[in-house]
């Protein structure tokens, strides 16, 4: 992982831990732009360790990349601070992708990884039809929601509906708002709850 992100102009590694103790020392010392985190870790848990440097350093984001893809992981992790979770089998770009995404505000997460939360909230999905919100969304802030719920990154989204960047993240922003939530993965749960999207609109994993 160090020879990858060394790789990169723009990154800096200040720091490797051996287990999750060490983990907190270090970021709560260096207090770094990003903390790559696994979940089963000597000593403390990628999510206790994701809680204490959230805690010490609010600032510092905290991308999971692990070979775990169970359900009370991934929650745990996202509830404990985390603004990413991919998989150990995402390709070498898709990681460096997915720290530049952090870095910009970006909420990441792995599409298997994606699907397996949204399972989750399946039974309160309402029918087409049904959408009652005290915001609605117009149909071009759906179709962004369900390019982000495909994973696509704010440029990815950009290019594919050939709008500027900062007009993706102007929609976004609304989406937010009117729906009442402050991240992706929530406007996400939102949007499925609420009857925008469905399941189909999320790449399945393998195995799913």
């Amino acid at each position: 992982m160090r020879n990858l992100l060394e790789r990169e102009k723009d990154f800096e590694v200040v720091g490797e831990a051996g287990d999750g103790e060490e983990a907190v020392r270090l970021g709560s010392e260096l207090e770094p732009d990003l903390v790559i985190m696994d979940i089963v870790m000597p000593k403390l848990s990628g999510i206790e360790a994701t809680k204490l440097i959230k805690q010490a350093s609010p600032s510092t984001a905290v991308l999971v990349l692990t070979a775990y893809n169970d359900i009370r992981y991934i929650i745990g992790l996202l509830e404990a601070g985390a603004c990413g979770y991919l998989l150990k089998s995402a390709r070498s770009n898709e990681i460096v992708g997915a720290i530049r995404a952090v870095r910009s505000g970006e909420s990441v997460l792995d599409p298997a990884v994606t699907h397996k939360l949204l399972q989750r909230v399946v039974g309160l999905v309402k029918e087409p039809g049904e959408v009652q919100t005290s915001g609605q969304l117009t149909p071009r802030e759906i179709e962004i929601l369900r390019l982000a719920a495909k994973g696509m990154s704010n440029k990815d989204i950009a290019d594919e509906l050939f709008l500027s960047l900062r007009t993706v993240k102007a929609h976004l922003t609304n989406i937010f708002n009117k729906i009442g939530v402050g991240s992706r993965t929530e406007a996400i749960i939102k949007g499925l709850r609420e009857g925008y999207i469905t399941l189909d609109d999320y790449p399945r994993g393998e195995g799913d």
